[in-house]
């Protein structure tokens, strides 16, 4: 049960690391202006520059919840396994 722990363990640490990677890389990203009232419209360049932008941001969110549910899936699983030892 405690290699089966440890492993879960390892697993989220590494999910936990992998988000807080992808955070801070998205933190040191630039930073879209704020809103001008009286700013000429943005080229069609910047458009695209923030709809990529957002892709990113989208596809790292993803990544991130699709490794927390692996992690707490594995959870499950020892949790599940242990669970089924105390009951034998």
């Amino acid at each position: 049960m405690a290699d089966a722990t440890t492993a879960a363990r390892d697993r989220l640490d590494r999910a936990l690391s992998t988000l807080e990677r992808k955070i801070h890389e998205l933190k040191l990203a630039p930073v879209v202006a704020d809103d001008d009232l009286f700013a000429l419209p943005p080229p069609p360049s910047a458009r695209i520059e923030d709809e990529r932008r957002i892709a990113e941001l989208e596809a790292a969110g993803r990544d991130a919840s699709e490794a927390l549910a692996r992690a707490a899936e594995a959870v499950r699983e020892v949790l599940s396994e242990a669970e089924a030892d105390e009951a034998a």
